[in-house]
């Protein structure tokens, strides 16, 4: 979909592009860290009323502007108050056909709270369990300031080393852009042959 000459690319609108040519109507996707609900909104709206979306986040305020802005928009999620390392608590191997990650910190909130690489690299690994063939992955990897560095070499570290017949990763970074801009991180799990 060609860009107006007021929209400039960004690491979400990349990883969105990603998600509107792979998300059907009836697929069941998981919001692995909900913060304020955008993603989780874009989501269902992909779904439709045939999916299901499934959205993850550890602050109790997280969780309530999610189902706030899901009710303003009439849309249907299950939001859940509970870190993204429980995902396969909620939904069976290669059960899944999207999860995506924004890594990092809350929006307008403590930057204390954040991801980190211990928590988020198991989530990662479990994700990847319950991604159907031919499913996908999405990390918007926020770094830089006052968290990011160590979460940002671990997830790139870690998903550099996914076995290449299993999966296809894809990295992303605006190299000419200033403050440290988020890399978008693409991977598919690769249909059984």
């Amino acid at each position: 979909m060609p860009m107006s000459a007021k929209q400039s690319l960004d690491t979400l609108t990349l990883v969105q592009r990603y998600w509107r040519a792979m998300i059907h109507p009836g697929a069941f996707c998981i919001d692995a860290t909900a913060g304020r609900g955008h993603d989780t909104e874009t989501l269902c709206r992909l779904v439709g009323r045939e999916g299901k979306v499934l959205a993850f986040d550890i602050q109790p305020e997280a969780v309530q502007a999610t189902r706030e802005r899901l009710a303003k928009a009439r849309l249907s999620a299950w939001v859940i108050e509970a870190s993204h390392t429980e995902m396969a608590d909620y939904a069976a191997p290669e059960s899944v056909d999207a999860i995506v990650f924004n890594l990092g910190y809350l929006p307008r909130a403590d930057h204390r709270i954040a991801t980190r690489a211990e928590t988020t690299l198991p989530a990662i690994d479990s994700g990847l369990a319950l991604l159907k063939p031919g499913g996908m992955m999405t990390l918007c990897v926020y770094h830089g300031g006052d968290s990011g560095f160590d979460e940002r070499d671990a997830v790139l570290a870690h998903v550099a080393a996914l076995d290449a017949k299993r999966f296809t990763v894809l990295v992303s970074s605006f190299s000419n852009r200033p403050n440290y801009p988020p890399i978008a991180v693409l991977i598919i799990k690769e249909p059984r042959v």
